[in-house]
């Protein structure tokens, strides 16, 4: 177990220089600007951040908001798996999907998921704002 989790840590280290270091800057931006897209969209629709509204709606609905986060992180989580793999074949000439995963969830799924709450709460009180100064 020791050996799986040095090499682990050791190759995550490891990404941070050598080929497809620019990957490294470019997934978290492309899940940056998917986040700001998704999260003014839904701020306009009226709809809460997804993942407080997982702990705060009713069961029955919780599915659906899965459903459709996964919809909208998806083709940034699976690119940042791809180009993961691809960089393992380059490098190792071995994939480790843990790795992979581990990989995609840190440079796509936390800073979308993150931001994503972030930028639908501000787009909702500037949205809020204006209904009320219209007024």
């Amino acid at each position: 177990m020791d050996d799986v989790t040095t090499r682990f840590v050791g190759d995550l280290i490891g990404r941070l220089t050598g080929p497809m270091a620019f990957r490294l800057v470019l997934q978290p931006a492309m899940a940056v600007f998917f986040a700001i897209r998704d999260g003014v969209h839904a701020a306009r629709l009226g709809r809460p951040p997804y993942f407080w509204s997982l702990f705060t709606s009713p069961r029955p609905d919780r599915r659906h908001l899965l459903q459709e986060a996964w919809k909208a992180i998806f083709k940034v989580f699976s690119l940042a798996f791809l180009l993961d793999v691809v960089y393992q074949l380059i490098v190792f000439r071995w994939v480790y999907p843990f790795e992979s995963l581990a990989v995609a969830i840190i440079l796509a799924f936390l800073p979308y998921v993150l931001l994503w709450g972030v930028v639908n709460r501000i787009a909702s009180a500037r949205i809020h704002s204006r209904e009320q100064t219209s007024r």
